[in-house]
């Protein structure tokens, strides 16, 4: 079978994972525990997809680094959860380990390009160990530069040797469309994160898909 792409690159949070809530109920946790002044739930929602100190100083553009790093423990205190295990971790959307089992049997290589920390992600991994060894590779936004720069692409490409226009970035959010367009990669959105259809399009994504589940019928349609 002829595959329009070689590589399908994947965000996590509300592209794999149906995180947004959790992330939100997390971060206003740290918001209140550390008393600083409210932000509204869209607002955190707007920064997701970003990396964790990059969002935080968006959010708090006035806060001293102290305070930024203060919010940071916070936060990550709060998505522990009492047990310090995961127990905040969210569930993936349906049918999405079912549909990266059958993109890899087909031959596609499968990889994950996330603002996740390093720690964040090979968390998020153990609690959904059934897919872990479908993906070639994983980049988060602690080990290379942060959404929207485009070096975490450049090197996954660099390490397969994939061109970029066989590659395709697979996200819910204008960050993941934006740094497959300045490398000239073709990105495809979905529709069950953060941002909308237009804004997703506007920063470069080909289409729009309801959600990663409708992933091989639109790839059997290229």
């Amino acid at each position: 079978m002829s595959k329009p792409y070689d590589l399908l690159i994947f965000d996590w949070d509300g592209t794999l994972s149906d995180s947004a809530q959790v992330i939100v109920d997390s971060m206003q946790g740290a918001i209140a525990a550390l008393k600083l002044p409210p932000r509204e739930d869209h607002q955190i929602r707007e920064l997701i997809g970003l990396s964790l100190g990059d969002g935080m100083r968006r959010l708090y553009p006035e806060a001293a680094p102290g305070e930024v790093m203060s919010l940071l423990e916070s936060y990550r205190r709060q998505w522990l959860g009492p047990s310090g295990g995961g127990a905040n971790e969210a569930p993936l959307f349906a049918g999405t380990e079912t549909v990266l089992e059958q993109l890899h049997g087909v031959g596609y290589g499968l990889t994950v390009a996330t603002g996740k920390s390093r720690p964040g992600l090979d968390r998020s991994l153990r609690r959904h160990a059934g897919i872990k060894p479908l993906f070639l590779l994983t980049k988060t936004a602690d080990e290379t530069a942060a959404k929207p720069d485009p070096l975490m692409l450049r090197e996954t490409l660099a390490e397969l040797g994939v061109p970029a226009e066989r590659a395709l970035m697979i996200g819910d959010t204008e960050y993941d469309a934006a740094m497959a367009a300045a490398i000239g990669m073709p990105a495809l959105g979905v529709a069950c994160g953060v941002h909308d259809h237009g804004r997703i399009r506007a920063a470069g994504a080909m289409a729009v898909i309801d959600s990663v589940r409708d992933l091989p019928d639109w790839l059997a349609a290229r």
